[in-house]
């Protein structure tokens, strides 16, 4: 049978984790449609509405959540309200967000207050800021989880979710780049003015909790990058409370050696790491698809705390001066063996094969805790 599935997408990252789901449920004759918002619809982050719009054989509604420097709480209110009209116009099936950001927790407030069918992707994983706090909430809320690894399960259980509406599949992302990403490393530079071929990523977004020295932080890590000698690639932060600060850091940073970008296509984000010879930073990239990829990766602070295992990750502080400087001597362009501790790109089949179970539309929407 056909369903009406409406995905919300309010940044880059998470679109890049929906988008082999939408496009898996598309093939298979499912109607996809998206709500995109946030980060999605503002200039200064690259206008990245227009990746969701590329997508073939899905419609898009846009909704625009906020101004610069809102505060989480009001654009939590106004992301309710516009998806919830939305939601009472289009009558979905089953809503599918993302993770941890303050859009995903209005489309799972909004399903559960409606009682329409939800799909939580990525819930179970720990990271130590109040992003954790929002992942948890979204995992209570929505009515399905689609996890990416056997430990995010274990947690997942422990909120008391019933293990029937738990699936393990992976991270999606991966699935995009457990394939051709169709575009050289040539096309990639030319595109995105990269003027070196020798290159690390760097990416270094706001802690929510961490306001007050965000600035700093950015300020030390992007100081010792720039004293290293090396040429990075740096994707500027999200917009979280605190942006501001890494902006002012990273507008003052060398430009023959640091090449500044707002956002990339995925694709061309995808050929850009798998010819890296490193990546830094706090974002989830840097223990996810790093990893994956066999790229060794630098993460900082506390953002993405406890969220890897994988060897080829080392952790420290953003004052952790010598700690940097010896990871790009010793760890610059060395391949490691790639880890699959988060799927191996097979989600998006695994989400689909999810749908197409019988059982899978009869779960009751009256949630109660599973001991």
């Amino acid at each position: 049978m056909t369903r009406h599935l409406l995905f919300l997408t309010g940044t880059r990252a998470d679109f890049g984790k929906l988008e082999p789901l939408a496009a898996a449920a598309r093939d298979a004759g499912h109607r996809v449609s998206f709500f995109v918002t946030g980060m999605h619809m503002m200039d200064r982050y690259g206008l990245t509405r227009n990746e969701v719009r590329r997508m073939p054989g899905v419609s898009v509604h846009e909704f625009v959540n906020q101004a610069e420097g809102d505060p989480q709480d009001l654009i939590l209110a106004r992301t309710v309200t516009g998806f919830s009209d939305h939601v009472r116009t289009v009558t979905p099936d089953l809503i599918v967000l993302h993770g941890d950001r303050i859009e995903a927790l209005a489309g799972a407030l909004v399903a559960a207050t409606n009682y329409v069918r939800s799909a939580h992707v990525e819930g179970g994983e720990v990271s130590g800021t109040i992003d954790e706090v929002f992942r948890h909430c979204n995992t209570k809320l929505c009515t399905f989880h689609f996890v990416s690894s056997e430990a995010a399960a274990r947690r997942v259980r422990a909120l008391g979710e019933p293990v029937e509406t738990i699936h393990p599949i992976g991270s999606p992302e991966l699935d995009f780049h457990a394939r051709p990403s169709g575009v050289t490393l040539e096309e990639v530079r030319t595109r995105y003015a990269i003027p070196f071929a020798d290159y690390g990523i760097a990416t270094f977004h706001p802690v929510t909790s961490e306001q007050d020295s965000i600035g700093q932080q950015a300020a030390d890590l992007f100081g010792a990058l720039a004293d290293s000698g090396r040429n990075f690639v740096t994707i500027a932060p999200n917009n979280d409370p605190g942006s501001v600060s890494i902006f002012q850091v990273l507008e003052k940073l060398p430009k023959d050696r640091f090449r500044l970008l707002p956002s990339m296509r995925f694709a061309h984000f995808s050929e850009l790491m798998k010819n890296a010879a490193c990546m830094v930073g706090n974002s989830s990239a840097g223990v996810r698809e790093a990893p994956f990829l066999g790229l060794p990766s630098l993460d900082i602070g506390t953002r993405q705390s406890n969220r890897s295992d994988a060897p080829s990750v080392t952790a420290c502080e953003a004052s952790d001066r010598a700690i940097i400087l010896d990871f790009l001597r010793h760890h610059w362009g060395r391949q490691v063996i790639p880890h699959n501790g988060f799927g191996e790109g097979t989600a998006a089949q695994r989400f689909v094969e999810a749908l197409a179970r019988p059982d899978f539309w009869t779960v009751s929407l009256q949630k109660a805790f599973r001991d």
